[in-house]
């Protein structure tokens, strides 16, 4: 389970030399209009020219996101989103999936070949993002806000590795992130609770 500290803002990072450390350490400079942001205001794109995933579209849901990759080690856990997405998206529930690269190469597919595998490999019928960032200046939004809102161990910004999780609350605000050892069945509680909330 990751740490509930929220974020450090831009002006308390380092700068120049500096500023290098704090990134490899795992500390990151978030884009300042992200903390801005409500949740429903976030994007990402889907794949397909001019597609688009909208947060504003899951306004009184319970909303899982995962950074996920097709060649890892906890891959096998698509399983477990999908037995998730399937036992609670009639009450309530979202399953979305960021496939990401930035983790030792282990999603070097394009978004078809992604999507072929989920769908063969494990019956992955829930939305997946376009791939894209979810750590470093090119991340994307929805991660820069999950990071804004609450750090990770020892108070770092980072996604460690994949499948790191982020469980988001009907009111739009996040309840938890969850490290990529975090198995899915292990967070019907807190999905259960915030459903019922």
């Amino acid at each position: 389970m990751a740490s509930s500290t929220p974020a450090p803002t831009d002006q308390s990072q380092p700068q120049g030399w500096g500023s290098f450390l704090w990134n490899k350490l795992g500390y990151e400079t978030l884009p300042q209009d992200v903390s801005e942001k409500s949740f429903y205001d976030l994007k990402a794109p889907l794949p397909g020219k001019d597609k688009w995933l909208n947060m504003a579209d899951y306004k009184g849901k319970v909303v899982l996101i995962v950074n996920t990759a097709s060649k890892c080690g906890f891959t096998p856990q698509y399983k477990g989103l999908q037995r998730l997405h399937e036992e609670y998206k009639d009450q309530g529930l979202v399953v979305l999936g960021f496939p990401c690269d930035q983790f030792g190469g282990q999603e070097p597919g394009n978004d078809q070949d992604i999507m072929q595998t989920c769908e063969l490999n494990f019956g992955v019928d829930f939305p997946l993002a376009k791939k894209s960032d979810v750590n470093g200046a090119n991340m994307n939004e929805v991660f820069a806000w999950i990071k804004s809102r609450k750090t990770s161990l020892g108070g770092t910004t980072t996604v460690k590795w994949n499948f790191e999780k982020a469980l988001i609350g009907k009111d739009g605000q996040l309840i938890n992130r969850y490290l990529s050892y975090t198995k899915p069945d292990s967070i019907k509680p807190d999905i259960e609770k915030a459903l019922a909330a």
